[in-house]
């Protein structure tokens, strides 16, 4: 991973009830120049998601009580527009697909691939909060 400024700045929440996975996450985005929130648990993830209105969610499925599949129902119920990313430990075909149905778009298998996270907030469509207004979704 290379040093370069980022010229699309996200508000990325990240979601996992694992402390050093949640820090290193947002402190690496935050080095790669994103607003970064964190959340340790789905209650604390929607109320956070509703107050940030974040680009991004990166929200790990095995979380205690509520889980990041019923977290994604809620938010896609609520009308949040970001793009969700269920990140798992578990990467096959049944995990992916309750994931996607729960109203992730897509779906990571646990380490996360930084090149593939950075291309992704490099090219999502979604806000580029740089912009005065926020821009638009």
């Amino acid at each position: 991973m290379d040093g370069q400024t980022r010229s699309v700045r996200r508000r990325v929440l990240v979601v996992d009830d694992c402390p050093d996975t949640r820090v290193s996450l947002a402190s690496l985005l935050r080095l790669w120049g994103h607003d970064v929130r964190g959340a340790a648990d789905g209650p604390t993830a929607l109320e956070t998601a509703v107050a940030y209105r974040p680009d991004v969610v990166l929200l790990d499925i095995g979380l205690p009580g509520m889980d990041g599949g019923e977290v994604a129902r809620c938010l896609r119920r609520r009308g949040e527009p970001a793009l969700l990313v269920s990140v798992s430990g578990y990467g096959d075909e049944d995990h992916r697909r309750c994931a996607l149905d729960a109203g992730c778009d897509l779906h990571w298998v646990k380490p996360i691939d930084l090149d593939e996270l950075r291309g992704l907030l490099e090219r999502s469509p979604r806000v580029d909060v740089t912009t005065a207004n926020g821009g638009l979704r």
